[in-house]
This record gives structure tokens, sequence and C-alpha cells, in this order.
């Protein structure tokens, strides 16, 4: 056994079995006699592997970013790894106190005040009554809750539930820590101060993190390492960034999607960046090639191509409409195809959408909404001492502009000089 490790898991598989009603019933009584019919006949089951087989390891002081898909089984994973659920079959070895985050509310009783689920949540997570009372401070300090200190959890709200659930697994100081897409609910600040505690408590005490999410901007700046699983089975283990560059090109692409037209269109290839693919990962200031490749059952009439970029919000950013560069109102038929190219993505790190649409003089006559996701990755500029910009400050803004900043002083050289000159070296120039 490595002293390294931290977890190890060999042929891990989850099943459970889904019953059949072959029936349904709107009356009381008929929905009686079909349960005494069902005595005396086996009920129907289907089983559902949410694991199959699944192994890895993973080290002390990775940061591992789990990823995948709705239903691939990621919060599977990580109940069983919390030992909330047992496995069907396999083995897992934890080399370490484990803390977990898993669901909104895990943990505490509704009819407790804020003070007592901290100490029935840390007996719960495994600390110990003086562990709690020398952590306490620092608790309610981070979940920023001590106005409700006294108020029964039932009456806050779901952000209020994950700060406090946040903080006490945190201040754990667990070897093992388990976070799931809770982090979700909080608002962004409290999100930023959750990133930056999980990043400190693997980089500055070595502990190993493990962490489901969709953002894939926060799981490649927090996370170096990454497993990505598909229909409950591991496909691949490595670097967050091979993780995710994987991940974006097995996500579906948009031109198996029907789009609306009214003339026969229909979009056939869809790619960014030369990968065929609808969701993508680019780093900031990083060029951008959307190509899209669209066929024509007939003539279609004159029309020009247009691309609006909005964020996750549905906020506007950006339209590009063809005229405005140098493509006019012109008929397509058969296949073509329009490429849109960018010599520097300075949308800032997040979660972008871009919509694709043709439009004739008056209607739309062909709508592809949100055809591309793209994740903008933050990066580490000449000179900065980290990667600039932090998704995990807000203060930057929502992109940056290009610019040149030069820095002149005012003052001539030889009278700056004289400036910060101080008396004892002045008297000492005299002799």
């Amino acid at each position: 056994m490595s002293s390294d490790l931290a977890l190890s898991v060999r042929g891990l598989s989850k099943e459970y079995r889904i019953a059949h009603q072959s029936q349904r019933h709107d009356k009381v009584t008929e929905a009686a006699v079909a349960a005494m019919k069902n005595l005396f006949r086996p009920q129907e089951y289907e089983t559902f592997r949410a694991l199959d087989d699944v192994s890895f390891d993973v080290m002390k002081g990775d940061v591992v970013g789990v990823v995948g898909r709705n239903g691939a089984g990621k919060s599977t994973l990580l109940k069983i790894l919390s030992r909330i659920t047992e496995p069907t079959t396999g083995e897992i070895k934890l080399y370490g106190k484990v803390g977990s985050l898993l669901e909104v509310g895990t943990g505490f009783h509704p009819d407790l005040t804020g003070r007592e689920n901290i100490y029935l949540n840390g007996s719960i997570l495994g600390m110990r009554k003086r562990e709690i009372d020398r952590q306490f401070d620092a608790i309610v300090d981070f979940a920023e809750v001590e106005r409700f200190l006294d108020t029964p959890v039932k009456r806050y709200s779901s952000g209020m539930h994950v700060r406090l659930a946040f903080a006490v697994a945190a201040h754990l100081n667990p070897e093992i820590l388990i976070v799931d897409e809770v982090l979700a609910v909080g608002d962004t600040q409290f999100q930023n101060k959750c990133l930056g505690k999980m990043r400190d408590v693997s980089s500055q005490d070595g502990k190993t993190v493990l962490f489901v999410s969709h953002n894939m901007a926060v799981v490649k700046s927090l996370c170096n390492k990454g497993l990505l699983l598909t229909n409950g089975r591991l496909a691949l283990q490595g670097s967050a960034q091979d993780v995710l560059d994987e991940y974006a090109k097995r996500s579906p692409v948009s031109s198996q999607v029907e789009y609306k037209s009214s003339v026969g269109l229909r979009l056939v290839e869809l790619k960014v960046n030369g990968v065929e693919t609808s969701v993508s990962a680019v780093d900031f200031l990083e060029p951008v090639e959307i190509e899209l490749v669209l066929e024509a059952s007939e003539p279609t009439p004159s029309c020009v191509p247009m691309f609006r970029w909005h964020d996750a919000n549905r906020v506007k950013l950006s339209e590009i409409w063809g005229p405005e560069e140098v493509v006019d109102f012109r008929k397509y038929d058969g296949r073509f195809s329009f490429r849109l190219s960018l010599d520097s993505m300075n949308l800032l790190p997040g979660r972008y959408f871009i919509d694709f649409s043709l439009v004739d003089s008056a209607n739309e006559i062909f709508s592809a909404p949100e055809c591309v996701e793209l994740e903008v990755h933050p990066v580490a500029l000449p000179g900065a001492p980290r990667a600039y910009p932090s998704v995990h400050e807000g203060h930057h803004g929502l992109l940056r502009l290009g610019s040149r900043l030069t820095a002149h002083s005012q003052v001539p050289p030889r009278d700056l000089h004289a400036a910060v000159r101080s008396p004892v070296i002045e008297a000492l120039a005299k002799e």
C-alpha cells in the first residue's frame, strides 16, 4: 500500500431494482383489487446499474473533478464513497477521515436550531464535542449565520442550509473532502468562498478533494485531476484538461438536433475549433472558430446569417450580423456553410451560449437556439502571479477590452533621484 494513496476503488458497482406497474388505477377499489391479484403473481422488476465496474485511485493532495452528463452515476459514486449508500459489488479503501456535503439539509434536524445542528452534524461527520467547541466560532464566522444561530433551521433558506453544512464539513479537518453540486444553491459570493476554501484545503493542508460540477471553468481552475463517467462506467481518468476535452468531444452534437425551419433547412454539421461538437472549452484570449454546415432541400429566400451571444441568464452580450461582416443577402441551395472566426475570446471565464439563425428581410427562416455552448477557462497571463482572470472573483466584469496600458513618470530621472535622497545621504555627500 502506497503511503500517498488517499482512496482506492476496485470493481465498484451499484444496482437498483425498478418496479414496473402494468396499469394505473383511478379508483381506490380498482387499486385494491389489483393489489390482491398481485399477491399471487410476482412483481416485474428491471435492474438498473447506476455504476458498473468502476476502478480508480486518488492520491493525497489531489483535487479531482468528477464530470459527466446527468444520470452518469456521479452522485451515486460520491454517496458510496461517503458511506451513505452500500455498493452492490466492489471494494473501497479510504485512508483518512471523510467529510462530505452532498444534499441540502443532510444531517440537519429541522426543529433544532443552527447551534444545535452544528453539534449534531459535526457528530454525524465524526467530530468529537471538544473538536466542535474548538472550531465553533470559525464555523459560524464562515457560514455567516450568526444572527440566526438560535433559530430552527426549518426557517432557513436552502442557501443558508448550504452555508452552515459546508462550514461544518470544511472545518471537520477531513483528509478527504467530498462535495456534490449542492454549492450551486448558494449565492455567487459564497460559492467563491467555498471554492477558495477547497483550494486552501488541498494546496496548504495537502488534503484530498472530490468535486462534482457541471461548471467546466470551475473544474479546470480548481482541479488537477479528473474522472469522466458515462452511463455508470469510468470512461477516462487523467488530468483535468484531458478529461474536460474528452467530455466536450462526447457531448451531443447539435447537428443531430432538429431545429426550426420554414423552408426545409437542416443543420448537418457543427464544428468548434475544428472539432465536431456543440459543447467546447476555450482559453481566455485564445482564438475561436465556429463552422456550421446546412443543407437546403429547395432554394432559400434571400437571407443573411446572424450569431447571437448570451450568458447563462439569457443576457444578450453581442450580435454578429451578416451585412456588418461583408456577407450580403443571397439565396442558398444544396449544402452551404458559415464560418465565424474570433481572433481573441475576450469574454471573461464562464459559460456562454450562441444562437444561430438565418433571417430574410422580415423573419427568421432557420433558428438554432443555443446550438453552441462555450466554457471559457482562465489562463495565466505573462507576468501575472496567478491565473487571470480568476473565475472566483466577480470584480473583473464581463469582458476584457482590447487595450494597451503604459505608465510614465512625471518627474525627470535626475530630480527623482534627488527627491529620494535622505538627509543622511546628503551629509555624507558633503563630506
